[in-house]
């Protein structure tokens, strides 16, 4: 029997499923601090948890007794005065978790979440700027402000305009008395330069910069250490094999599925693969331009939330992006990408 097409979906979501799904994506729903294990070799990772163990007591004792008149400030015409913070990370209404990829800074982040109590939000970057696309900016603020955390994974530097939406909805969420817990997506090969994420994102925050604390978690990439190299591409016969004997999976023609994500809004792409078991893509080749490789990465992001594995056939998924691509100022989402596929290639190669 011919698999399933995700090109035959028509998924949709409203904004209330939007705001009420700002929760870690399945793959964390039993993550806390005990299960995050720190690398002997690296001092930070256990000092993070610390710190984080410390950030998510401050939120939870934290004296919400202000926020009527905060509120009242920020949507009754008046000015909300910015809360004062002491020097330390742990006293600070933010927390900003920079290292490179696969060291657990989600894990850790999604901790944090999880050991605070509700109202709370949990989104990506990227699932945040969809959130005010849908909403738009002032009932965005008005719904999260609500919240004692808010907490942002993967805190993006690559577009300015949406860089500094987030960064005013952030300085707003502050102002009503809003825990901010972010992560960076610095590369790797970039952590003795400059601490480049932590530096630029504390700078594009302006005013709200001393308001947060940042916290090192260094290391290799957990998904690589000692691991082989991704599966190889499988052959076309090979694939559609697997894929009908594969149950929940689904079948696509490459071009078809990038087609279909030109046409879906990005808020909509977890919605297209809920409960897919495995994707199964045919003629994977390189992106063509910019637009499809960011589609591209919005949709690993989904799968690597939800352990969706992936097989393919024609190019290897480590040359999605060109040359071209890796070099530009998009690298740290295509090597994020990449790090996250070869991982769900290995998981279907596993099981």
């Amino acid at each position: 029997m011919t698999p399933p097409r995700l090109t035959d979906r028509r998924p949709e979501i409203s904004a209330d499923e939007l705001v009420d799904a700002m929760a870690p994506p399945p793959r964390f729903d039993e993550v806390r601090f005990d299960t995050y294990i720190p690398n002997p070799d690296e001092p930070s990772q256990a000092a993070a948890v610390a710190a984080c163990r410390e950030f998510a007591e401050k939120v939870t004792a934290a004296n919400r007794s202000g926020r009527g008149s905060l509120l009242r400030s920020l949507f009754g015409g008046g000015k909300a005065r910015s809360p004062k913070t002491s020097g330390t990370t742990g006293d600070k209404l933010g927390m900003y978790l920079d290292g490179g990829f696969g060291v657990g800074k989600t894990h850790l982040l999604a901790s944090t979440w999880h050991a605070v109590p509700g109202p709370k939000s949990y989104g990506t970057f990227v699932e945040l700027t969809n959130l005010v696309g849908v909403l738009g900016f002032t009932e965005t603020v008005r719904r999260l402000s609500q919240h004692r955390l808010l907490a942002i994974d993967e805190f993006e530097l690559d577009d300015p305009g949406d860089t500094m939406l987030v960064t005013q909805l952030v300085s707003k969420l502050t102002d009503a008395g809003v825990h901010v817990a972010a992560t960076s997506n610095t590369l790797p090969d970039q952590l003795g330069e400059g601490r480049f994420a932590a530096v630029d994102f504390l700078r594009e925050i302006h005013a709200m910069s001393a308001r947060f604390g940042v916290v090192r978690v260094d290391g290799p990439d957990y998904r690589h250490r000692g691991l082989p190299d991704a599966p190889e591409p499988m052959d076309d016969d090979e694939l559609v094999e697997e894929a009908a004997a594969t149950d929940g999976a689904t079948l696509d023609e490459f071009d078809d599925l990038c087609g279909q994500l030109a046409g879906l809004h990005a808020s909509k792409y977890g919605r297209l693969v809920e409960g897919v078991s495995t994707v199964y893509l045919r003629g994977v080749h390189a992106a063509p331009d910019q637009d499809v490789a960011l589609r591209l990465v919005a949709l690993a992001d989904r799968l690597y939330d939800r352990a969706i594995p992936v097989r393919v056939s024609g190019g290897t998924l480590s040359a999605l992006f060109t040359e071209e691509m890796l070099n530009g100022g998009y690298r740290k989402k295509y090597l994020r990408a990449i790090s996250r596929l070869t991982a769900l290639s290995r998981n279907l190669a596993k099981s």
